[in-house]
């Protein structure tokens, strides 16, 4: 029994000692840079969503918990500037000036990504549309136009929703930020995550969203881009407003004429 007993010691520590070490999947970044994010997290963030990420919900403050939301949508939020919001109560959270350097940024996502399992910042391989083929592109654009120009419109140049709330324009939005839209779901925008939109389809995407805004524009008005929306409501104005405004001027021509 004894030599047993020593066996087994002597195997759990060869095991220790010979196993390569692990990353928490949940911890994106060195410890070093978890312990930097949690200490920006107490200052600038934890007055709306708790010391520990935990939320919080009263008549002033509304922050919702952090718990599983991933690095992706801290990136996302304080990327774009949306977050650390200016004012409590808007409808949603406004695009503002970045206020927190890169390596701020990524220091904030290694610590809430610690607070639970969520989407991790995709790789630049996985939003790079340089090798992306036509027919992917033309793919992206079917994507685009069944998932997501209900919202966006139909080139991306956003559009109102209902409770003062809007789908942004996408016009000036980094390949990276389109992915972490998608996987994250700010705002009112639902989660398309790889089991609704495969990698390969966020990739087409963007890639198709890149495409259409680099296109020059051949002339004349583009209306907000909109499509047969603002197109039939100004045929409509100078259409039937013209006819209103010929109908006036016959019937004046018409009481002088007497």
């Amino acid at each position: 029994m004894l030599l047993l007993l020593i066996a087994l010691f002597v195997m759990g520590a060869l095991s220790t000692l010979l196993a390569p070490s692990q990353q928490s999947s949940a911890d994106t970044g060195t410890s070093q840079q978890v312990t930097e994010g949690k200490a920006l997290f107490t200052v600038q963030c934890s007055s709306c969503h708790g010391l520990n990420g935990e939320g919080q919900t009263t008549a002033v403050i509304q922050g919702p918990p952090l718990a599983g939301v991933g690095a992706a949508s801290v990136e996302f939020q304080v990327g774009t500037g949306r977050m650390p919001m200016s004012q409590q109560g808007v409808a949603q959270a406004p695009v503002h000036p970045v206020r927190f350097s890169p390596e701020e940024i990524a220091a904030l996502a290694a610590y809430v990504a610690t607070l639970g399992p969520g989407p991790a910042i995709p790789s630049p391989e996985e939003y790079d549309t340089s090798g992306v083929s036509e027919e992917d592109i033309a793919r992206g654009g079917e994507l685009f136009r069944t998932n997501c120009s209900a919202c966006h419109n139909f080139e991306g140049a956003g559009g109102a929703l209902p409770g003062g709330k809007y789908a942004p324009s996408l016009l000036q939005t980094s390949n990276l930020h389109i992915y972490e839209a998608m996987v994250t779901g700010p705002q009112q925008m639902p989660v398309f995550n790889d089991d609704v939109l495969r990698p390969e389809d966020k990739k087409a995407i963007i890639a198709y969203l890149n495409d259409l805004h680099s296109r020059p524009n051949q002339g004349g008005l583009n209306l907000g881009g909109l499509g047969p929306v603002s197109e039939g409501l100004w045929a409509w104005i100078i259409g039937i407003g013209g006819l209103i405004i010929f109908a006036i001027w016959i019937a004046a021509k018409g009481v002088k004429a007497k």
